[in-house]
């Protein structure tokens, strides 16, 4: 049996407030040894108040944070920034411009000369900038800089590593390479990490756990194919792609859809309910024109669309249709290049077992 890793940060109904508004409200979290969390959502929803008050540079009013099962902040308690073992990175760096690359990745460790210029060597080795050490940070690009922040914030081994939208200063050349290398050698650390982003897309990529915040709350929390493939609401679902929505009322537990009738058990008889589906999840039926083989049950029942507009974005063409079916539109998402001419009617298919249900 192999033995689970330790718990590096436990944070238990955290509560801050700004003038009277719940800035964060009763959010907990659990991270373990060389796991990373993600903590998604829109801007101003509480994620970096969150960072600070685990690193300790806010107060919160309410609530327990614990590093290796000690409490660092609790009712009568907060330990000082610097004695908590908390490692921070930034979108802008935060170099010293009048240090050398080498002095900035030694700044903070309390060692002897030899110890010091071994943990500074053994860093810029396993970031891939062996040779930089004599360089000023003015002298690096963008990702070379953030390489330095990343060893920087690495040398004095710390606990957990709080990253807030630490990759999006970089051009999108340079950022999955950086991230990459990034999460490998914090996971070489056996570091907890704790990343705030609103992209979907790095929270997806990076996290073993996703934590999707709203309104200084965390909604879901899980891990990511889990928070995408089943989201707790119609919101949750449109933070990591486009949707469709089409709207219906419940009656005998179903809902009439230009698809044909929905399933919809748990819904009240003349409750409204809103039916989601990606645009990656309708399929053109190229075959049909209303005249091909009978649809099977996953694809349900084909419907009929005009295109109204389509257009190209490189690896996928999106075509919006206006439907025979009171008037709905959706948007279909189809790899490669199609590009039909507005007026062209097709007939679209979907995968009920793609689609969600939630009520209004």
């Amino acid at each position: 049996m192999s033995i689970p890793p330790p718990l590096r940060l436990e944070v238990s109904h955290l509560l801050r407030s700004f003038g009277g508004r719940a800035v964060v409200a009763d959010l907990s979290l659990r991270i373990a040894a060389g796991q990373v969390t993600c903590l998604l959502g829109p801007s101003g929803c509480g994620k970096s108040t969150t960072l600070r008050m685990i690193a300790g540079v806010e107060h919160a009013d309410a609530g327990e944070i614990r590093l290796d099962g000690a409490l660092v902040a609790g009712p009568g308690r907060h330990v000082a920034p610097e004695q908590r073992s908390v490692g921070l990175m930034f979108q802008d760096f935060a170099l010293f411009p009048h240090l050398t690359v080498a002095e900035n990745v030694g700044f903070g460790l309390r060692v002897d000369r030899a110890a010091r210029l071994r943990r500074v060597g053994e860093l810029l080795e396993k970031v891939n900038l062996h040779g930089f050490g004599a360089k000023f940070p003015h002298a690096l690009s963008g990702g070379e800089q953030q390489r330095v922040a990343l060893a920087r914030a690495l040398a004095p081994r710390p606990r957990v590593m709080l990253m807030d939208e630490p990759f999006s200063g970089l051009d999108n050349r340079l950022r999955d390479g950086v991230r990459d290398r990034t999460l490998e050698l914090l996971k070489e650390e056996a570091t907890a990490v704790l990343l705030v982003t609103h992209e979907p897309d790095e929270a997806m990529r990076m996290a073993d756990e996703i934590a999707l915040m709203r309104d200084g709350r965390i909604v879901q929390r899980g891990a990511p194919y889990n928070v995408y493939n089943a989201p707790v609401d119609k919101a949750a679902a449109a933070f990591f792609s486009d949707i469709n929505v089409i709207r219906g009322v419940s009656k005998g537990a179903l809902t009439d859809t230009p698809f044909g009738a929905f399933l919809t058990p748990g819904h009240a008889d003349g409750a409204a309910v809103e039916i989601v589906i990606r645009p990656q999840h309708l399929r053109i039926d190229f075959d049909r024109g209303g005249k091909g083989p009978n649809p099977t049950p996953e694809d349900g029942t084909p419907a009929r669309g005009t295109v109204l507009r389509s257009r190209y974005l490189g690896r996928e063409s999106l075509v919006d249709f206006a439907m025979d079916y009171e008037g709905a539109r959706l948007t279909a998402s189809v790899p490669g290049v199609f590009l039909p001419k507005p007026g062209t009617v097709l007939w679209l298919m979907i995968r009920r077992d793609r689609c969600f249900v939630f009520g209004v």
